[in-house]
């Protein structure tokens, strides 16, 4: 048995969700997220909580329906309370600065990036441009949307120079050693 799939989801004040077929629209105080799930998998409102059930026990199914019940609880917690994820900028001369609502990026090439923020997805600028806070109510965009700030310049393993996630550890290589000769 999925230990997962099986665990009810608890709704929140305010927070309401309607289920039509495998149509799930979950609304809240942050706003609003709608999916289509997969029409194995039922979904219903039982006391106050979401309920997942799968219909046997095929390897498909049961990987569907631990699944389907993990992606349902990131829509309730995202129209709820919403997700942040914090990136840090590090190198001299890598700067982050915001331009209306977009993210502009020196990371030391010979222009500027310009980062158009989706629609549900937020950026804001602190400690002087070392800091990027990215926040939604979408857990898998905004994962998407850091995954690909990142991507613009990775941390390097000599200086460790370049952007990551607040808390990652790189492992830096040791540099060349001089060697002494005549």
């Amino acid at each position: 048995m999925s230990r997962i799939g099986n665990k009810p989801i608890g709704i929140p004040a305010g927070v309401s969700v309607t289920v039509e077929g495998s149509q799930v629209t979950v609304r809240g105080p942050r706003g609003e997220l709608a999916r289509q799930f997969n029409p194995d998998i039922s979904i219903r409102q039982e006391d106050g909580r979401l309920v997942v059930s799968r219909p046997s026990d095929e390897r498909h199914h049961r990987a569907l329906h631990g699944l389907t019940r993990a992606l349902l609880n990131n829509m309730v917690i995202g129209v709820s309370s919403g997700y942040e994820i914090r990136l840090e900028v590090v190198g001299t001369g890598y700067r982050a600065e915001m331009d209306g609502p977009n993210l502009k990026l020196s990371l030391g090439y010979s222009h500027d990036i310009l980062v158009v923020p989706p629609p549900t997805v937020e950026f804001q600028v602190e400690n002087r441009g070392a800091l990027i806070i990215i926040r939604s109510i979408d857990k898998e965009l905004i994962g998407q949307v850091a995954a690909d700030i990142r991507k613009l310049r990775p941390p390097e393993p000599y200086k460790g120079k370049g952007i990551r996630f607040e808390g990652e550890k790189i492992r830096l290589k040791a540099g060349k050693t001089k060697v002494g000769g005549g």
